[in-house]
């Protein structure tokens, strides 16, 4: 019988290509978690969750704590008894699921890597192996954004996403609108605003792009105000999608009843694992609810080759594919995931597929 024999929490530090700005911040450098798994026969796994604190509520130092303090209950477990290991954290240690989703993708990469086969056989078959991917588009300036669309657009991409609650909703509505005029019919174009506005902001924002080909905008309003998600979404003739909001199967149902969101992101890092993503994306498919499917920036080649697996099983992936590490300087995996001519495919081989370069991990590592 195969057991945990061994599990690290390492924080990482990741230098980003640019700065990518969003609503309310500067993201310079990617500080993630890794979680690197040993189970009794020597098999290693890994997993990665990006720090978002105003999204989940923890740091990397929060993240690495939560993991540290989960090992001694989880080393010497059975490694096939993966449903009882998850549930005993959800007992143990409330929340953190941004911490549980890095040792969950750990175990899944393991239980995977020992049934030899890829990770997307764990949540049945494969619906897709090449995907959409959506690039996010946020300069700071009009000029830069425009720029940064017809170059992406003659990189062949089809996706994109649009940065806005930086500023003034007008003028965001008017860049946003400027972007979609370059980037012309036949792409899946969304913006989103973090939370950025006030429900009258972001009334504002829909009335401006009402005529512009968005296909829908994220996340207007604070993630608490339901209420004014579903303001908006009445008003806007573009759809309206949640993420920050999002935080298990309930509040993707309430905000299905509420008629704040015609459709969703569903990050491992907010739910709390891949398994916990897969089983939103059953839900979402049962409600008609629209999906996109997203890695935080930035995440390396680890969280990706996870978020990939998932693409590649999930019911529906109506809005696209968000994945990061093509934002980062440096990769920490051997083979780097690419996106070519704007697309992802899902990694070859057993597990997650991704062979880990543990030198640059030591190179890149923060000691807590």
């Amino acid at each position: 019988m195969l057991t945990i024999k061994r599990i690290e929490a390492i924080a990482v530090s990741l230098p980003m290509a640019k700065p990518m700005k969003m609503a309310g911040v500067e993201i310079r450098a990617a500080d993630n978690l890794l979680v690197r798994v040993e189970a009794s026969d020597g098999t290693v796994g890994w997993g990665e969750a990006a720090s978002a604190p105003h999204m989940t509520g923890e740091t990397v130092e929060s993240m690495v704590a939560a993991v540290r303090y989960l090992v001694p209950a989880l080393e010497g477990r059975a490694l096939a008894d993966l449903h009882a290991i998850t549930e005993h954290w959800t007992f143990a240690l409330y929340g953190n699921h941004a911490a549980k989703s890095a040792v969950e993708m750990a175990l899944q990469d393991i239980t995977a890597k020992v049934a030899g086969v890829p990770a997307w056989q764990l949540f049945g078959a494969q619906r897709r192996d090449r995907m959409a991917v959506l690039w996010l588009i946020g300069t700071g300036s009009t000029n830069g954004d425009v720029a940064e669309a017809r170059a992406r657009k003659a990189a062949g991409f089809v996706a994109y996403k649009i940065k806005v609650g930086t500023g003034e909703a007008v003028e965001d509505a008017r860049r946003s609108a400027a972007i979609c005029d370059v980037l012309g019919p036949g792409n899946l174009i969304s913006s989103d605003a973090n939370q950025g506005y006030t429900v009258e902001q972001a009334l504002a924002y829909v009335d401006v792009v009402k005529n512009a080909a968005l296909d829908f905008f994220e996340q207007p309003v604070r993630s608490k105000d339901l209420a004014g998600m579903a303001q908006v979404a009445a008003a806007s003739r573009i759809l309206i999608g949640a993420d920050e909001g999002l935080h298990g199967l309930d509040d993707i149902q309430r905000h299905h009843d509420m008629k704040a969101a015609s459709g969703v992101s569903l990050k491992t890092i907010k739910l709390g694992g891949m398994r916990e993503v897969f089983d939103a994306g059953v839900l979402c498919a049962q409600l008609r609810l629209r999906v996109n499917l997203a890695n935080k920036v930035a995440e390396s080649s680890i969280g990706i080759a996870g978020v990939l697996h998932l693409a590649a099983a999930l019911p529906g992936l109506d809005w696209g594919l968000s994945i990061t590490n093509q934002y980062l300087a440096d990769d920490i995996v051997a083979r780097p995931i690419r996106v070519v001519e704007g697309h992802a495919e899902v990694p070859g081989g057993i597990g997650l597929g991704v062979e880990v370069d543990e030198a640059k991990v030591a190179r890149y590592r923060r000691e807590l």
